[in-house]
């Protein structure tokens, strides 16, 4: 898969790509059908694993090339050791998980940085759905309020200082919409919240 193919299926993963160095080895947690390691394999000389549990996104990834371990996230990140990989991605998917601390924690103890994205709840549209209270739906949020796996919805401003409880260090934080971003008035214009983070160096 090159950078257009990429571009043109998930302009979201597009952006976020560039944030990963060439050569990385990068574990993807939640990769869904493997589309962003087998961009970053073919085209950025990336190495890694996926974790993904449903039977057909572990099978999509496969067919892809892609190396993927059919795990619960819930259940943490024990297999790896601290360090193990250059980069983690968690890219819409934390925002599943019902322990979101735990998981963030294990995250960036087995990457020496992390890149998290969510749907961010503060965007505009949602905020005028509640306001006619309806529960919001979106390109970020396609589901009704019953068959929504999302069961956590956090705002740019919400995961900031989650970030910053569990002593992470904020590297970039970006709002996308359409795959572009944002700049003015990013927690309202973006439905999209992208973080690139590391633990804070001990003083």
């Amino acid at each position: 898969m090159n950078f257009e193919q990429l571009s043109s299926a998930r302009p979201d993963l597009a952006f976020i790509a560039h944030w990963v160095p060439k050569q990385s080895h990068v574990l993807d947690v939640g990769c869904g059908d493997g589309v962003m390691l087998d961009y970053l394999q073919s085209d950025r000389q990336c190495s890694g694993y996926g974790i993904e549990i449903a039977d057909d996104k572990v099978l999509d990834s496969t067919r892809r090339g892609v190396c993927v371990i059919q795990q619960d996230m819930e259940k943490g990140l024990g297999l790896f050791a601290d360090n193990s990989f250059d980069t983690v991605l968690c890219l819409s998917s934390l925002q599943m998980m019902k322990h979101v601390e735990p998981l963030l924690r294990d995250i960036v103890r087995v990457g020496r940085e992390a890149i998290v994205s969510f749907p961010n709840f503060a965007y505009w549209p949602h905020r005028v759905a509640l306001l006619k209270g309806r529960m919001p739906v979106s390109k970020s949020l396609p589901y009704q309020w019953y068959d929504t796996p999302n069961v956590r919805c956090a705002t740019i401003n919400d995961f900031r200082e989650l970030a910053e409880e569990c002593g992470l260090e904020v590297l970039e934080c970006v709002a996308l919409a359409a795959g572009e971003q944002v700049s003015v008035l990013p927690n309202l214009r973006g439905d999209l919240a992208v973080f690139r983070l590391r633990k804070k160096a001990l003083a």
